[in-house]
């Protein structure tokens, strides 16, 4: 899959975060994201990102960290297809993975019903992680996303699994 947009925004109604992914080939994942969920999946990203940022920035610079230039531009939808439904899914579980060519693969999962798999390289996972922050700042959420990212992963031993329920 080919990634031509991310977009992460809030919904006041449900409120949850919604994840947006638009491909190359026109079709849009649309992932829900909620409070509980991203305080859980934050070391997991924050650990993924201290492999992807070994030796770039030291820990406390992920907040100066800006997306790509490609993320401040329109979400375009207006030709989408939508291969899980136009309903999104709703996250319950998540398999994170570092591979071997020094990207990352996350799998969302709703249950065991549907699930989507995103690939990101270190810079889209820098940007994936900086919009998960801007859109619990927007939500007024209250989470330390900002004091997640600068711990290490030696001081996250209880959190090896990258199976997240």
């Amino acid at each position: 899959m080919h990634i031509r947009q991310l977009q992460i925004a809030h919904d006041a109604l449900q409120d949850r975060l919604i994840l947006r992914v638009s491909t190359q080939a026109d079709e849009e994942f649309r992932v829900w994201l909620t409070r509980r969920f991203l305080r859980e999946l934050w070391p997991h990203l924050a650990r993924l990102l201290g492999q992807a940022d070994d030796s770039a920035s030291l820990p406390g610079e992920i907040d100066a960290i800006a997306a790509p230039s490609g993320f401040e531009q329109v979400f375009q939808d207006d030709k989408a297809t939508y291969p899980l439904g136009s309903t999104p899914l709703l996250t319950s579980e998540i398999k994170c993975d570092s591979l071997a060519d020094g990207s990352f693969h996350l799998t969302f999962r709703e249950g065991r019903e549907r699930s989507f798999e995103l690939g990101l390289t270190p810079d889209l996972l820098q940007a994936f992680c900086a919009m998960l922050r801007a859109g619990a700042e927007q939500a007024h959420w209250d989470l330390a996303l900002e004091e997640a990212a600068s711990v290490t992963p030696s001081v996250l031993p209880h959190l090896r699994p990258t199976h997240l329920h």
